[in-house]
């Protein structure tokens, strides 16, 4: 089964129907503040709608939950963190919004079937071939 990421519902979501504003306006808000605590009912509240129906209507739009949406924005925040190898591992989990390390691991082995630090190595191995090939 293949995960759809963030940018890859965002797209979707505008080919195959027009996204109703509220939705927009939750993914944008999770996408400012995915680095923040986040709540459905703090989002809810954000685009003055019942959690319980944003919640339905986040799904029927986007194809993933509330929470597996923040999971994956917040992956991707990491993902670009994780180029910058003076950044410890742990601060780049807490930069992207996750509450502990272990979750981050757990999102981030589920997201991408590496570990944040394979995940650095594998990235740098492929940045480092790019370069001697480019030469």
């Amino acid at each position: 089964m293949k995960m759809l990421f963030a940018t890859e519902i965002e797209t979707a979501a505008c080919r195959s129907r027009a996204e109703p504003f509220a939705i927009w306006k939750a993914r944008k808000y999770i996408e400012e503040h995915a680095d923040e605590e986040l709540s459905l009912t703090k989002v809810a509240n954000v685009v003055n709608m019942n959690a319980n129906y944003l919640s339905e209507r986040f799904k029927q739009v986007t194809g993933v939950n509330f929470v597996e949406y923040l999971a994956r924005t917040r992956f991707e925040k990491a993902c670009g963190l994780l180029d910058d190898a003076d950044l410890r591992i742990s601060d780049i989990a807490f930069a992207a919004g996750f509450q502990s390390l272990s979750q981050f691991n757990r999102v981030f082995k589920r997201l991408s079937s590496k570990s944040p630090t394979q995940y650095r190595a594998a990235a740098a191995g492929a940045r480092g071939n790019r370069l001697n090939s480019e030469r």
